[in-house]
């Protein structure tokens, strides 16, 4: 018969791996549109794009997910089993979101900085230069 710590860590495998799976398929999928958006409708380098940031989030959050996997003390009993996992699934769960969070800020910054390059550039260059007046040359101009 299985102890309850072996449980524990069946259980907790059982639910982070997939739920991290789904976050990040979940990600994938509705943050395309927002790279698309942040690369200026280049589709092709957002979902390359949108790949690597999937592969980090796996190596980041199934890393997590194993080196928390450890127990400090053994659990005896259902309760002590339900008491582990909320803590390691809470803890889970709160990582996988700052991730996220921070994904979606840092990515943010460049849509708002290119934004604002793409607002602050002529459209169209300009082909000659205009020489400031003088207030002399204004007043003898328009005869004030």
């Amino acid at each position: 018969m299985m102890d309850m710590t072996v449980t524990t860590y069946l259980v907790y495998l059982l639910i982070a791996v997939p739920l991290t799976i789904w976050v990040a398929r979940t990600l994938s999928r509705n943050g395309r549109i927002f790279l698309v958006d942040v690369f200026h409708g280049n589709a092709d380098f957002a979902d390359a794009v949108n790949r690597l940031l999937v592969v980090g989030f796996y190596l980041i959050n199934l890393g997590f997910v194993t080196l928390f996997l450890r127990s400090g003390s053994p659990v005896l009993d259902a309760s002590g089993v339900f008491e582990q996992l909320s803590v390691k699934l809470g803890i889970v769960m709160l990582v996988l979101g700052v991730v996220h969070l921070t994904n979606v800020w840092i990515f943010n910054k460049i849509r708002t900085r290119s934004r604002l390059d793409s607002m602050t550039r002529p459209p169209v260059p300009p082909n000659d230069n205009i020489q400031p007046v003088t207030m002399t040359e204004q007043a003898a101009r328009y005869g004030y």
